[in-house]
């Protein structure tokens, strides 16, 4: 799941940038209005987390909230601000805003109205996601096959959802990038590989096939079950 924060403050901002990541979420972050307009137009996004109070356009938050509805009515959009006011929470939300998150606020309520947005919007998959034996429980972070559980770090449990979320089509090396890391990773070119093959490790079963099917020159498969 890919999300993305506009936030002005660099402290909160990367407080949430690395508290999501270490969740197995692909975070993008902008830090003024004119940033997060332009970062939505460019990528597809799961959820924005948006502050009310950013520089660089008249309305900050609001302006952006509305140029997102214009772009895309859909991307579930969760406001964070200082204001505490009845005023403000209505106008966040009169703008398109899904919810309100007043600062100071605790990770764990901010992760739970996160899991809760994703789970109600329009393009959320199913809540348990099944494929060659594998059972995946994106909500609770649980991965089992074959009734045994399988202890996944978040990268490796984001990989292997999107995989599962897209079971029956091959998905390439930069597009497994594109949702499970953000865009301003610079790691090793290999990184796909390597979580493929510890995914490969932790599924795998005496006798039979991987779950994870490579396609060279194309990407990586989990058959549909039929």
């Amino acid at each position: 799941m890919r999300i993305l924060v506009v936030e002005d403050d660099v402290r909160i901002a990367d407080v949430i940038r690395r508290t999501l990541g270490e969740n197995g979420y692909a975070v993008n972050v902008a830090l003024t209005a004119p940033a997060g307009v332009e970062a939505f137009e460019i990528d597809t996004y799961d959820l924005v987390l948006l502050d009310l109070m950013l520089p660089g356009l008249p309305g900050g938050g609001m302006e952006v909230c509305r140029r997102i509805r214009e772009m895309n009515s859909d991307t579930p959009v969760l406001m964070l601000t200082a204001l505490d006011s009845m005023r403000s929470k209505v106008q966040g939300l009169d703008a398109g805003a899904d919810d309100y998150l007043v600062k100071p606020f605790h990770l764990v309520e901010l992760l739970a109205r996160v899991r809760a947005l994703l789970r109600r919007s329009p393009r959320a998959q199913p809540p348990t996601l099944v494929a060659q034996g594998v059972t995946l429980i994106p909500s609770t972070q649980t991965a089992l096959r074959a009734g045994r559980s399988i202890d996944l770090t978040p990268k490796e449990f984001a990989v292997l959802e999107y995989l599962m979320r897209n079971a029956g089509t091959i998905i390439s090396a930069s597009e497994l990038i594109d949702h499970a890391w953000d865009t301003n990773y610079e790691g090793f070119s290999n990184v796909v590989q390597t979580y493929i093959r510890y995914l490969r490790q932790k599924l795998s079963l005496p006798g039979e096939a991987d779950v994870i099917q490579t396609r060279r020159g194309a990407g990586y498969l989990i058959a549909a079950d039929e």
